[in-house]
């Protein structure tokens, strides 16, 4: 069964080792951030400098896998039809419109969708960590400089994920403008039982 993330919200929910997750940008150029904690032990989560550091790579994909703070494998991609998301920029909030927009009205964000999410877990929002942000296209200029550009995703692309732990997962539909190409669109996921 497909589930619709509609744009700029979230959603949160278990896995268990062994079923797979399927992430889909159903209408292309869409962002998904996720975050994944222990479900046996919430202290232990998704950690982006775990991941770069096994992995020996920025550009996470198909063969990798997401690595713990406690330096365990937490997910494995299995597929991944757009090949491009990011796994250094923090989840969207408030203080990314206010800081890097000049926006000080209110404005929908990806950390907020998460810690409301996974507020039904016990999850705060200093637990929330570095999202691996599905989709996302950041490039990286010769100086070091980082630039968000559109995502390559087209409609239907998606990323195939196994749980090699019991996992709570924490999913976006992106708020942030830039990473979206300026248009917001729904996210959908897919869990296939593995047992």
């Amino acid at each position: 069964m497909t589930t619709r993330i509609e744009k700029q919200t979230g959603a949160a929910f278990q896995l268990k080792a062994g079923d797979k997750l399927k992430v889909i940008d159903p209408l292309g150029e869409q962002v998904s951030d996720m975050v994944l904690f222990n479900a046996n032990d919430k202290r232990e989560r998704v950690s982006s400098g775990k991941t770069l550091d096994f992995e020996n790579t920025i550009l996470i994909t198909k063969g990798h896998h997401l690595w713990s703070n406690r330096s365990q494998k937490m997910m494995e991609i299995l597929e991944d039809t757009n090949g491009r998301n990011d796994f250094l920029l923090a989840p969207c909030s408030p203080e990314t419109f206010q800081i890097l927009y000049n926006n000080p009205d209110y404005h929908p964000s990806c950390f907020e969708n998460l810690y409301t999410n996974l507020a039904q877990y016990g999850i705060e929002p200093d637990d929330v960590p570095t999202a691996f942000n599905i989709f996302m296209n950041v490039q990286f200029a010769a100086d070091g400089e980082l630039s968000v550009d559109p995502p390559l995703s087209k409609a239907g692309d998606y990323v195939l994920f196994e749980a090699k732990m019991d996992l709570i997962v924490g999913l976006t539909a992106c708020s942030a403008e830039q990473s979206n190409n300026y248009s917001f669109k729904p996210i959908e996921y897919e869990i296939v039982s593995g047992g």
